[in-house]
Order: C-alpha cells, then structure tokens, then sequence
C-alpha cells in the first residue's frame, strides 16, 4: 500500500480522510492488524504542550512621526527588553528576557515574575503593551524617544519564531546533592526526591515520526492555536544519538525551527511561565499530522509510553558541568505511573507537559482535518537525518587576549 500526500488532500476535501489521533491510533492497529489499518487510516495527528525557552515574537512598530530608528539594547515592552539591532522598526523578543528591574536570583531562589514569555501571551490576549525605545538620531529617523501603547491590532505584521522547539524526547531530571536545586525543569529535591520529566510521550510530535519521514521543512502544523509551519531543523538538532530496535532516539534527538503568523493564535496555548530560581519562559502548544503514507509510517505512529526510554540526569552536577553521565534509563510508562527505581530509591515523578493539554490539540487538529479546515503540506526537504551527522558540536573553546581588533 502507497498513497501520496496529494492523494490524502484530495480524501480530506471530500471529507472522507480517516483521521485518529497517536493514542487512539495504538489500539486500532492492535485490534484491526498493521496492513489493515494503514489502508483504512489517513492520519495521525499528534500534540505536545509544555514550556519551549527557545521561542520569540518578531514584528514591525510601523514609522512614527517624525521617524525612529530603534537601538539595539534601549527599547522594552512593558519594561521587558527586546532586540532591535535589525533596521528601523522592526523587533524581536525572546520568550526568557527579563525586566530591567527584575532582582533574578539576588536573593536565592527568584520568584520571576514577568519577562518576556508573558508578553507574548499578554499581545497575544489583545492587551495593551507599553512600549518605550531611545535612539542616537541620524538625518533621515530624527526621533530619539518614543514611549506608547501597542496593541496586536497595530501591528503590521506579528509572527511567532522559535528556534528549538518539539524536543524528540528529553532528560529525567533528578538532584543528588544534599541541597533544593532550582532548574529550567523546575524544583528538585535534594538526594533523590523527585524526577521532573517534560514530553508527552507517545503523542509527542517528532516520537511518531521518529526518522523524520514525514515531517519536513514545510510541513503545515498546529501552533499556538493557530496554524504554523516547520522552517528549518531547529537549534541542537541532533538526529544521532543512540536509538531503540524501533528507532525512538533514548535521549534528546531531533528539534524543530517554527513560525506562524501571531495574529492567528491564542493565549490557550502560549502561556508566560514563571520558573522559581531559574527564569521565564513560554509554553508552546504544537501539533503536527502524519500523513500515513505507508504500513511503515503507521508502525512508527503506534509507539507507546512502554517503548519510550528516557535518560536520567543528575542536574545538580553532571548537567551543570556538561558531563556526560547518565544515571538509569526509564520508560515514559514507568514515569507517568508516578514513581521510578534509581540507587534503590523509589522516586516520586512529576511532568512539566501537559498531556491532557497535548491530547486537546491532537484532537483540535483532529477536527481541522475532518472538516477539511486543515490541508497537509508536502515538505520541500527533509530534516537532517542520521546519514546527516550531528549539528550538535561543541564549539573549540579557546583562551583569547582582547584587543578590541575584531
């Protein structure tokens, strides 16, 4: 059996497509057989909702009078800084930025309130923003200040850009250390106290795709309760790590470059996070549909908890210090039952992803598709792949003398 991305466009136009989602997809293929179900199945549609640091907003302000050529380091939204080192009005905001203001860590643990990742939900709930910038003034953008209120609405263009996002699986955080650490996977309690993990299994995006087969620079997606499309492999992308008989990488793998037009979405699904001790941060809703194209393609969408193995880090020490040390492996199945074996130790665990959240969008997705809202995008290329190598090299790090001669 062999159809094409065409041929499923053609069924979902008709509304005829059968479309499940990655958890219903697991007992319908148990019960009906492979080669049964990849004849009767269209898509799969998975979903992932959980906190994505390296995600941004980027927009253009539109020329005030007289004109502003915004500086690099001087303009905030709601005090939070963004970057505008690109041209006269256009701006970039990540989703970690903090306050001027905002003491961090000065007295341990910080509380972070606010930064970056709330701003973008809050221009992405329609409230107003303020926004203030300086600027040095040439001839032609002769303003040097600008404070007002932005709005959504105002903008010319808003477009939600993150550079790493659908981790293909992820570390088990734990502490050994004698002391509550605080982490970008929240509160760990010292020696052994609890496990922190964040994916959401066997509905998680790239763990149903896991040779990248299907999804694609270009492939159409859910995001952020709006639809978005993959722009490139994203950052860490790193396809060869070690991987299971059924290829499910056993640590962090593939990552994915997104972007999307802002205007569409909804604070549903991007939230500002605040992380006690550690930072800000956004979380992403994304779901993206696997096109079953083949019996091959199904058999990689039926993965379950029980097959995804994860690694388990000590994030007091080895993570810190980049070293390389895994303390067990555990299966997602064994995660989610709320408790994990490490140094005989029964830990409790918690997770960071929402599943209920990943299942809502996977279902949402769902319904797009079904109603012929939603059409699959054929990828233009492939995301690197295990011939491809790693993009994940360290970079030489080497002892410098400044002279300022660059």
């Amino acid at each position: 059996m062999q159809r094409t991305i065409e041929d499923i466009n053609l069924k979902i136009k008709a509304g005829k497509a059968v479309v499940v989602n990655a958890e219903e997809v697991i007992g319908i293929v148990a019960k009906k057989g492979l080669s049964r179900a990849a004849r009767e199945i269209d898509v799969v549609t998975t979903g992932t909702f959980s906190p994505m640091c390296s995600s941004g907003v980027y927009f253009n302000i539109g020329h005030s009078k007289p004109r502003i050529k915004l500086e690099a380091g001087k303009t905030f939204l709601n005090d939070v800084p963004a970057y505008t080192g690109f041209a006269a009005t256009d701006v970039m905001l990540g989703a970690t930025a903090l306050p001027e203001g905002d003491p961090r860590n000065k007295m341990h643990p910080g509380d972070f309130n606010y930064g970056g990742g709330h701003v973008i939900e809050d221009l992405v709930s329609g409230k107003d923003v303020y926004f203030s910038a300086t600027a040095y003034g040439t001839n032609c953008y002769p303003r040097k200040k600008l404070e007002t209120w932005i709005n959504m609405k105002d903008l010319n263009e808003a477009v939600l850009c993150n550079f790493r996002n659908a981790y293909q699986n992820y570390n088990v955080a734990v502490n050994l250390s004698d002391k509550t650490i605080y982490t970008y996977l929240g509160i760990l309690k010292p020696r052994l106290g609890n496990a922190v993990y964040c994916s959401a299994g066997q509905l998680s995006p790239l763990l149903n795709d896991p040779l990248y087969k299907t999804i694609g620079i270009g492939s159409r997606i859910f995001l952020g309760g709006g639809t978005g499309f993959v722009a490139w492999q994203g950052t860490q992308h790193n396809p060869t790590v070690p991987r299971t008989e059924k290829q499910i990488p056993k640590k962090g793998a593939g990552t994915l470059t997104l972007i999307g037009d802002l205007k569409q979405m909804n604070a549903r699904w991007l939230r500002g996070i605040s992380m006690q001790g550690y930072g800000v941060s956004l979380s992403v809703g994304i779901g993206i549909p696997i096109p079953i194209l083949n019996p091959e393609i199904l058999e990689y969408a039926t993965i379950t908890d029980d097959d995804i193995i994860a690694p388990v880090m000590d994030y007091s020490k080895a993570y810190p210090q980049n070293i390389p040390e895994i303390l067990a492996e555990v299966s997602y199945g064994r995660l989610k039952s709320g408790s994990i074996c490490i140094n005989n130790h029964d830990i409790p665990t918690s997770s960071l992803s929402s599943y209920s959240g990943a299942l809502e969008i996977a279902n949402t997705l769902k319904g797009w598709i079904k109603r012929g809202e939603f059409l699959l995008s054929e990828p233009v290329a492939p995301l690197p792949g295990l011939e491809d190598g790693s993009s994940t090299k360290p970079l030489n790090y080497r002892p410098v003398e400044r002279n300022n001669n660059y």
